[in-house]
């Protein structure tokens, strides 16, 4: 058992006994204690040095899923709350800090094997261990190249994890989030579930079709705290005879809006697809490392003439969609030239292309923008970022008009400029024909606890403003999960009280991950945030 400090003496959730019976189950590396490591690895990297606030009691390191029902059968026998993490990058949402402090985090980086790659039918079987990185490797390895997974920004994370906390990928499948397929979850009594057809045994589309008989499954797996999802399906796309990534320029913030609508009829008419994302002039500089130191730091808000100024100086403009096509040559031809006619209506905008790629030509591909757009997983862009910048998410869902997202990305600017005193790092990201996700990204140096103070004080407002307006997170960081749940309202939070209706069915100890999304079991509902 690894141990610095013995962080279990001064709590009451884990016991000697429990302690013990882990170890009895884990073996002694199967078991992490001692706060030195969790500032290390088990915790969000964004949280200032000396906070401890959600700092866990001790980790557990199960290598299957029979561990994983042990370990489960153990806290229920000895009331131990237990919060899973698959890898635990999650950075700028709470990383696998566990919402309760002294709970004890479940870590599944050890089951990480690629179960199945089935070519005919284009799918793979992961554990929630594996992350993007491995499963590109898998199929390469395998002579499966030629298949893409659609890949988030960042590769160090899990499949499985980046999934359940519905996190954006770009290739059509991420598209409202439809790559996974069949899930085999632990419950919270220790027993497996398999959800959609997988509850026929040996039934041959449990990863091909995502309903089954009667109610799906699925859904109630992801963001909640009803089970653990051990393995799980996921769609793959063979790569296309042409792949066409660009970009679109905004010069000027005051067409924001117009650039908006075109997206909106450019997404219903079928000629964008995926997941394209527009980004303001501060996080584009992330996107390119030659220029992000200039732009991505904690060191104060940019004037709006000065914004003008870098949006010309680098030719990127005040907002930029990044996005691609993929199909036939012909037709990525047709629906570019489509592209190309609807955006002329922006005064100076304009569509930066410079190459279609052929199935055989992805190792020409050098842009980092490209490279995820085409299922390349990389850490380019967390590389880039300079010692000490840290953010945090905060994305509601908007209606894709450009309206209504004017409306929003206004009163974030303002706020955090009066909060902060720093830019909004804002990126619009289309998940689907209708919506788009305004992930915000607030930048400070998390080496300043002033500044880490602010940005969660400004990103607390940002939250009840929105919600006043009607705009809802679709993604809770850790410290304002709570509050976020609370915006859904409706019929006195007739929502969150179904939700805790199925927990404390499910889960009756209260055992699984307390408080994630806002879901507390009843025995510890009494630590909610209401307020």
């Amino acid at each position: 058992m690894s141990t610095e400090t013995n962080a279990a003496d001064d709590h009451t959730y884990l016991g000697e006994k429990a302690l013990q019976a882990f170890v009895d189950l884990l073996g002694e590396d199967g078991v992490v204690l001692g706060e030195g490591r969790f500032h290390e690895q088990y915790r969000d990297k964004y949280w200032h040095r000396d906070d401890d606030t959600y700092d866990p009691a001790a980790v557990l390191l199960p290598r299957s899923t029979e561990e994983v029902q042990a370990v489960v059968r153990i806290a229920n026998e000895f009331g131990v709350p237990i919060w899973t993490s698959s890898q635990g990058r999650n950075y700028g949402y709470g990383g696998s800090s566990p919402r309760l402090k002294a709970t004890v985090v479940v870590s599944l980086t050890r089951m990480n094997r690629v179960l199945e790659i089935n070519r005919d039918l284009a799918y793979a079987v992961v554990e929630p261990g594996v992350r993007w990185f491995d499963l590109y490797d898998a199929l390469k390895e395998s002579g499966n190249e030629d298949l893409m997974v659609t890949v988030p920004d960042l590769g160090w994370g899990s499949v499985i994890g980046n999934s359940l906390d519905c996190g954006i990928t770009y290739q059509p499948y991420g598209a409202d989030f439809m790559a996974p397929c069949g899930m085999e979850v632990v419950l919270a009594n220790g027993e497996l579930l398999r959800t959609g057809m997988g509850a026929i045994p040996d039934n041959k589309s449990w990863h091909t079709y995502k309903r089954g008989l009667g109610p799906v499954l699925d859904g109630l797996f992801v963001q909640s705290n009803f089970g653990i999802v051990t393995r799980m399906g996921y769609w793959l796309m063979p790569r296309p005879e042409a792949y066409a990534p660009f970009f679109l320029t905004v010069p000027r913030d005051e067409h924001l809006e117009q650039a908006v609508d075109i997206i909106r009829r450019l997404r219903l008419d079928g000629t964008l697809r995926g997941v394209p994302s527009m980004y303001n002039t501060v996080t584009l500089a992330a996107q390119f490392p030659d220029v992000m130191g200039r732009f991505a730091g904690a060191e104060g808000a940019f004037s709006e003439e000065t914004l003008d100024a870098m949006a010309d100086a680098t030719g990127l403009g005040r907002w930029a969609l990044r996005g691609a096509l993929w199909g036939d040559g012909p037709v990525v031809e047709h629906r570019l030239a489509k592209i190309r006619a609807a955006w002329s209506a922006i005064p100076g905008g304009q569509v930066l292309f410079e190459r279609t790629y052929g199935p055989d030509e992805y190792d020409q591909i050098r842009s980092i923008p490209d490279k995820c757009q085409g299922g390349l997983p990389g850490l380019e862009l967390i590389e880039a970022i300079p010692e000490g910048v840290a953010h945090i998410g905060f994305s509601p869902a908007i209606p894709l008009v450009g309206s209504d997202v004017r409306e929003v990305v206004d009163l974030f600017d303002r706020i955090v400029r009066e909060q902060v005193g720093v830019n909004v790092a804002g990126g619009l990201l289309i998940i689907n024909e209708r919506t788009a996700l305004y992930v915000t990204g607030l930048n400070y140096d998390y080496r300043d606890a002033e500044q880490c103070r602010r940005a969660y004080e400004a990103v607390r407002v940002l939250v009840a403003e929105a919600g006043r307006r009607g705009y809802g997170e679709y993604r809770a960081h850790l410290d304002f999960m709570d509050l976020a749940s609370a915006q859904y309202s409706f019929n006195d939070h007739a929502y969150r009280r179904f939700c805790e209706t199925v927990k404390d069915a499910v889960d009756p100890n209260g055992i699984l991950s307390p408080g994630r999304h806002g879901i507390w079991p009843e025995r510890l509902r009494h630590l909610a945030d209401r307020g």
